[in-house]
């Protein structure tokens, strides 16, 4: 009988070519856990795929001719893999010595965490936020993700390590999301599946944050931003709670965009107000529109 692989290193790349080396690099470093690799392209426009044949041939490849998202590309390598636990990890980073050995201790200690997050770090080695315990909107639902297990109600997707069987149990990421998003859904099946979180401050991961991104205008990013927002508020919250998150958003936008013109008179960075002022102005049209094309009028 074949040994069975440790882990399974998922990376998602979309014109992250320079990142992805860095990245690569840093896994093929790894001791104290077998492991494979295998990296979903999203068409990218640059020369990722070249970079992947070329450099990294111990590493398996799906080049997609098309822009798959986040979710989709994920569930996709995860089923060409066999690893006992599945590593998802962001081509915008670098995994420090020791981490995949730190993850496997972890995982094989607790039973009862279906998936965990590791220490992110900022490229300057400050803390970068990676737990959290508070769902988007948590102040405004009506105890409706409430009794689930564990402290944890989330963690961010740069860097999750999960079992295989549960990653099965519940069916992968939801493919409804594009980008954005998913990480919170995914949390939120694992704890349904009566599975809890956890966290591996031993195992840091430097976090470059966003740079698949980083061509993308800002005001396009919030967009694809407020979208998942809405879609994981309609997968997960009633109707009531959703009118009052879009009240209380539809009410702070408004009092920015009356207050931002009065700052931006007195300030010396008037193009930094333009550009907050730009993006309450998108975030009050965008909740007004989700409530009133998503909710009943006794709602709004």
């Amino acid at each position: 009988m074949p040994h069975q692989i440790d882990l399974s290193v998922i990376i998602v790349s979309y014109n992250t070519a320079e990142f992805l080396v860095t990245c690569l690099r840093s896994v093929l470093t790894q001791t104290g856990a077998s492991y494979e690799i295998c990296v979903v392209d999203n068409a990218s426009a640059d020369h990722s795929v070249d970079v992947v044949h070329k450099q990294f041939p111990q590493v398996r490849l799906i080049a997609s001719p098309e822009n798959l998202g986040f979710a989709k590309a994920n569930n996709l390598a995860a089923r060409d893999t066999k690893g006992k636990f599945i590593y998802y990890l962001n081509p915008d980073t670098e995994v420090r010595p020791g981490c995949f050995a730190a993850i496997l201790r972890f995982m094989e200690a607790n039973d009862s965490i279906g998936m965990a997050g590791t220490k992110l770090l900022y490229p300057d080695h400050t803390p970068q936020g990676s737990v959290e315990e508070n769902y988007p909107g948590h102040r405004h639902t009506n105890n409706e993700l409430s009794g689930l297990p564990g402290r944890i109600a989330w963690l961010l997707g740069a860097s999750l390590i999960a079992r295989r069987d549960v990653v099965e149990q519940i069916k992968g990421f939801n493919e409804k999301f594009f980008l954005y998003g998913e990480d919170i859904d995914l949390s939120i099946k694992v704890r349904q599946a009566g599975w809890k979180l956890g966290f591996i401050p031993e195992a840091e991961v430097i976090h470059w944050e966003g740079k698949s991104e980083r061509h993308t205008q800002p005001l396009e990013v919030l967009q694809k931003k407020l979208a998942a927002e809405a879609l994981f508020y309609r997968l997960h919250y009633t109707p009531a709670t959703i009118g009052r998150i879009c009240r209380a958003n539809i009410r702070q936008a408004r009092w920015r965009l009356i207050t931002l013109p009065f700052e931006r008179l007195l300030s010396k960075n008037k193009t930094a107000v333009t550009a907050k002022l730009n993006r309450y102005r998108l975030r009050f049209d965008f909740f007004q529109t989700l409530a009133t094309t998503n909710l009943p009028p006794t709602l709004l």
